[in-house]
């Protein structure tokens, strides 16, 4: 569950010799480079990274030298050595994913740091983790990277930064960083050399005679590996396979820099009325290798809405289809490009770039430059600053109106900021996660996804469309042989049936919260099919109303039927004076509720909204062991904790 246990025996001794050998080492290069300090980023949306390049960046204006990294990249055990550089800092932007665990690239650090005896004295460092309060094990990453790295002797020169994405996770930053390059020029006796204007990373190049089998029409990793799919070839310190939950050894052919060109071979509405939409893809995954296991995520790369790239190409006045690169001018760094490159403008803002997400303070700030009225480049300014009225205007004209890239420039008539600069600037579009929603054991050939579609109006009338969302829903399947195509790779989760079918499982959920308990239900028939002995199996769900949004109700009242489904227990919220949710229905089951936990070994699961629903859930269940286990508060939160640590109180939540 969480990021602070040991590490099984066989993943201590992978981890011992997981660190790449690299000819040259970050220690190496940064001699070379003559750069002093090193920022790396846990980052698994882009977030925690693009941090990273903002810090590295920031240096340059206080007269340091530094450059980000991916520790995935590196042999992390060089922290060792980093001392041998005169005035040097590690800096550690640490996001945390899922229920405190560390973020994919951050993996085998994390493994690293848990088993590594070695003494990190003379080491300098500062940590700032990403995280979200509605979360059991908030910014556990950052807490625990922050903790260890003084354990092990290292010198922390300013205070944790603990950044919370349920608040204002760029405020955050932008006031913890505000008071640590101030604590770092302090640190190593330099006067701070600040800088306003803009700073480029990289350099444009217009190719004007290039052959189309050199330029990335949307691939994220190899040149033409959607049209060529191999397996991925791993590094030796990334072992291409891995243990499934079974114990069976498999291959991961496909990951995040390698994806699978899955083909759309159901798309169907969910919901039989209402104003929302509710969708169940079915991905075929024949002949692709790819293994999953029920409650595993698959990862699904989308792009972006085809009007608002030609909006911004006729805001920018600019021809789309120029084949360009952007260069980056730091030789030291590994980040060769912002995206892959070379490739066109239309294809940089359709498959590689976040043009739906409200710009970030830095953004505005490097962008401010390009506004040719002076109030307009004021106001830019004012809200990319940490002043409380720069956070207030930030706040109500970027955030709460959720202005994108387009409605700023809309909205800003005198802002024309050249295309390149903007392509160098904007976060990277990321991969939207998705609970699979069927079992392996049933569906081999093919990974489902349930999912809500996202369409909201804004406060300055605008429309606004969930990237991910709308995208899979035009994925229609026809009868016109076309088959629609989605980039995907599976990641593994923690989110798991017990290892005995005898033990009962209780699994609470709302909305698409039901995706992973669809895939649990239909593992539990086929082991029961199999003439295993399955034990209880009992669903809370809750709805808005019955005859509207009751997801998969054929299937779950079908299992039922069949006594696969013990017990189908649904709040429908709306359909009556009084709402009515899944907590409700907990506390009024108390007794044979507790009786399965406390006496039957059962394993509780929690899917949906982590600000509410999954709080409210956990509440019930400590009130339940309070009024019928006779536990004080403080002891049924101490129960409640005792078997996260053990594993039978999961939760796969977001907020």
């Amino acid at each position: 569950m969480g990021c602070v246990f040991s590490l099984p025996r066989e993943r201590r001794a992978a981890a011992e010799r997981i660190m790449p050998t690299r000819e040259t080492s970050f220690i190496e290069k940064m001699k070379k480079m003559n750069r002093n300090i090193l920022v790396f980023y846990g980052s698994q949306t882009g977030t925690a990274e693009g941090f990273a390049h903002q810090l590295a960046k920031d240096a340059q204006r206080y007269g340091l030298k530094a450059m980000a990294a991916d520790p995935e990249e590196h042999d992390m055990s060089d922290l060792l050595r980093l001392p041998e550089i005169d005035n040097s800092l590690a800096v550690f932007c640490m996001a945390t994913y899922g229920e405190g665990d560390p973020t994919d690239n951050a993996q085998a650090f994390y493994d690293w740091l848990q088993v590594t005896g070695d003494r990190l004295e003379g080491l300098n460092f500062a940590v700032f983790g990403l995280g979200n309060k509605t979360y059991e094990h908030f910014n556990a990453m950052g807490k625990y990277v922050d903790k260890r790295l003084s354990e092990l002797g290292a010198r922390r020169i300013f205070d944790l930064g603990l950044g919370d994405d349920d608040g204002n996770l760029e405020e955050d930053f932008l006031s913890w960083k505000e008071e640590f390059w101030p604590a770092v020029c302090k640190f190593f006796g330099v006067e701070p050399t600040t800088q306003e204007g803009s700073i480029r990373q990289f350099e444009l190049v217009v190719h004007t005679d290039i052959n189309t089998n050199e330029v990335f029409t949307g691939e994220i990793g190899r040149l033409k590996s959607f049209q060529i799919q191999k397996p991925a070839r791993h590094q030796k310190h990334e072992p291409s396979i891995f243990t499934s939950s079974c114990g069976q050894r498999t291959h991961k052919p496909f990951d995040s820099k390698n994806l699978f060109l899955s083909s759309v071979s159901v798309n169907r509405k969910l919901n039989k009325g209402g104003s929302r939409h509710y969708m169940h893809l079915e991905l075929d995954i024949s002949g692709s290798h790819i293994r999953y296991d029920s409650g595993d995520h698959v990862a699904l790369y989308p792009t972006n809405d085809t009007f608002l790239v030609n909006r911004l190409g006729e805001l920018l006045g600019v021809d789309l289809d120029t084949i360009i690169s952007l260069n980056n001018l730091d030789e030291a760094s590994n980040k060769k490009h912002p995206f892959p490159c070379p490739t066109s403008y239309r294809t940089a803002l359709t498959h590689y770039l976040d043009i739906s997400s409200p710009p970030r303070t830095n953004v505005l700030f490097e962008l401010s430059q390009y506004a040719s009225n002076p109030k307009d480049q004021e106001t830019m300014r004012t809200m990319a600053s940490s002043s409380s009225e720069g956070k207030d205007m930030y706040q109500n004209w970027i955030l709460a109106a959720r202005r994108h890239l387009l409605a700023v420039l809309e909205d800003l008539p005198s802002l024309k900021p050249p295309i390149d600069h903007l392509c160098e600037l904007l976060p990277r579009l990321q991969a939207r996660y998705y609970s699979i929603s069927s079992s392996a054991k049933v569906h081999p050939n093919s990974v489902h996804v349930c999912g809500v579609v996202v369409e909201y109006t804004t406060s300055t009338g605008r429309t606004n469309k969930g990237v991910a969302t709308n995208w899979l829903k035009n994925k229609e399947v026809t009868d016109n042989g076309h088959k629609h195509t989605v980039p995907m790779y599976v990641r593994k989760s923690q989110f798991r049936l017990p290892f005995r079918a005898s033990n009962p499982v209780i699994m609470v959920s709302a909305g698409t919260g039901i995706a992973p308990f669809i895939g649990f239900i239909q593992e539990r028939a086929w082991l029961k099919q199999q003439g295993k002995d399955v034990g209880e199996t009992v669903l809370y769900y809750s709805c808005r109303h019955r005859n509207e949004d009751f997801l998969y109700q054929e299937e779950l009242e079908a299992f039922e039927r069949a006594g696969v489904l013990n017990e189908l227990n649904v709040a429908f919220s709306r359909d009556q004076e009084h709402k009515v949710y899944v907590q409700h229905l907990l506390k009024k089951n108390k007794e044979h509720l507790w009786r399965l936990i406390h006496m039957d070994n059962a394993h509780i699961y929690i899917c949906g909204d982590a600000r509410n629903m999954a709080r409210e859930v956990q509440k019930a269940f400590h009130e339940i062991a309070e009024e019928v286990g006779n536990l004080s508060h403080t002891q049924a939160v101490e129960y409640f904790k005792h078997l996260m640590k053990k594993g039978r109180y999961s939760q796969d939540v977001w907020s």
